[in-house]
């Protein structure tokens, strides 16, 4: 019996890398318990996203009746500070410090800063309520404006160190994996507290959302508290403060003299914008243009999701396998082009099935343009020309950016061009109320051929040399599947 389950524990052992996920992400510097825990400081920035974007957007509205322009405005705020993310990340690559630390404060300060946001968002969403009828409202518009501010530098802040960090530990063989990874983990976050968030206030009372508010401010210290223990390795020497370093604005000529970096950005901005003005349209469209019930058009955002958890998964097979990571980029873009086709004809075609795989579509080539740009922003980290901090601070500051200014622009051209149309301002052939959802869908297809057209000369050759080097190839099975 004894040497029967020591044959069973070896059998398991040697099947567990292959079938555990994310377990070929792990290495001997990077254990998959530590890699894991690393990975929860997105799982705090997806809770705070939801938050904001989500369950703070229907609460407002609906049980506060604070109108949607003020809502609007107080959710882009947070998109102010994406700009700043190269900022950050240049800071967080030049910080001087005794300790030896350079991601640690930032990642800290950023914790700080969603912890403050939180912690008094709810006091100030009260105050400009339509129930409080007597007091100065004014402090509750400038209350609000303060928590959004402080929620968006902080998770831009939390984020951007701790990609930059995840760099510096993972070694190059397991990156895309481990970029994959803190993806699934972004959706996971924001999949989880969506559900959490509505379950608990489905009851809604103004002291329930005082107590669901600051109870995610308590969740995100703790979260990215634990995140931090122990990752980074203190070196008094590189942070020391006679250590020479190179201004901001030399470290970003350096990485705007390179052609290729340009083009990635780009590339990244459009190919970004391109998939993101469809955010808000999806479920509308599905509702009012192809009939489908609530229960229907929720299902859209599992479908979504579902698509970029596949494209996550070839995105890390591929790259792990040697792929070029702007090839990988550019089949996303394609795919997104004949899955905006795929929703446009469902429309005339009155075809629902249709319609879901072109939703299925787009989260699969957003996966795989958001992998592949991410792995050759850290391939930039690699060069001497920037740190990594710098160099996923501008990619995601470009990401943010693009997402943020799709997503308002996707909803103001729907809404103007849907306006025109059904008063009959633009003829008597464009009276459909699908005529402003059309619009926007044929300009993300016009989009992803700008980014294709961007990232087109940086697309390896069959016969050329990719500026990545290729990975150590590995063999696929579950692990390489995200989740």
């Amino acid at each position: 019996m004894r040497r029967l389950s020591d044959h069973f524990a070896q059998s398991w052992m040697r099947l567990g890398p292959q079938f555990l996920p994310f377990a070929d992400a792990a290495s001997k510097d990077l254990p998959l318990g530590r890699l894991l825990r690393l990975s929860l400081f997105q799982v705090s920035v997806g809770m705070a996203v939801v938050l904001l974007t989500g369950t703070l957007n229907r609460v407002m509205i609906v049980e506060l009746d604070v109108s949607a322009g003020l809502v609007a405005v107080m959710v882009a705020l947070p998109l102010v500070f994406a700009p700043l993310r190269a900022l950050i990340g240049f800071r967080s690559d030049t910080h001087r410090s005794a300790l030896g630390w350079r991601r640690v404060p930032f990642i800290w300060m950023g914790t700080l800063l969603q912890f403050g946001g939180l912690a008094i968002m709810p006091f100030a969403l009260l105050v400009i309520s339509a129930e409080v009828v007597h007091g100065p409202v004014i402090l509750g518009h400038l209350g609000a404006a303060i928590a959004f501010l402080l929620v968006g530098a902080g998770l831009h802040t939390t984020q951007t160190a701790g990609l930059a960090l995840a760099t510096d530990i993972a070694p190059a063989e397991t990156r895309p994996r481990v970029v994959a990874l803190l993806y699934v983990m972004l959706l996971l976050g924001m999949a989880a507290s969506a559900l959490l968030f509505g379950l608990l206030l489905s009851d809604f009372s103004q002291t329930r959302l005082i107590q669901v508010i600051q109870a995610a401010a308590v969740v995100t210290i703790a979260l990215n508290v634990v995140a931090l223990w122990k990752q980074e390795v203190r070196d008094p020497v590189r942070t020391r403060k006679d250590r020479p370093c190179p201004s901001f604005s030399e470290a970003w000529h350096a990485i705007r003299d390179g052609g290729r970096t340009r083009r990635l950005l780009v590339a990244v901005f459009l190919g970004t914008a391109g998939f993101s003005m469809q955010d808000i349209l999806l479920e509308p469209y599905g509702g009012e243009i192809l009939g489908l019930g609530v229960g229907a058009t929720t299902q859209l955002t599992a479908i979504l999701a579902a698509g970029s958890l596949a494209g996550f998964a070839l995105a890390a097979r591929c790259l792990t396998r040697g792929a070029d990571p702007f090839r990988l980029a550019a089949g996303g873009m394609l795919v997104g082009i004949v899955a905006f086709s795929a929703v446009i004809f469902a429309d005339p075609l009155q075809s629902n099935g249709l319609f879901r795989v072109g939703t299925a579509l787009i989260g699969f080539g957003a996966g795989l343009l958001a992998v592949g740009t991410l792995t050759a922003a850290m391939a930039i980290a690699d060069s001497e020309t920037a740190g990594s901090g710098l160099a996923l601070g501008v990619w995601g500051a470009v990401q943010a950016t693009a997402a943020g200014g799709g997503i308002a622009l996707g909803g103001l051209l729907r809404d103007t061009v849907g306006y025109l149309a059904t008063t009959g301002a633009l003829g008597p052939a464009l009276t459909s109320p699908s005529i402003g959802y059309s619009v926007v869908y044929h300009l993300e297809i016009l989009l992803l051929f700008a980014a294709l057209v961007a990232i087109g000369p940086l697309v390896r050759t069959l016969g050329g040399v990719s500026s990545i080097p290729p990975q150590r190839p590995t063999r696929f099975g579950l692990a390489e599947f995200p989740g």
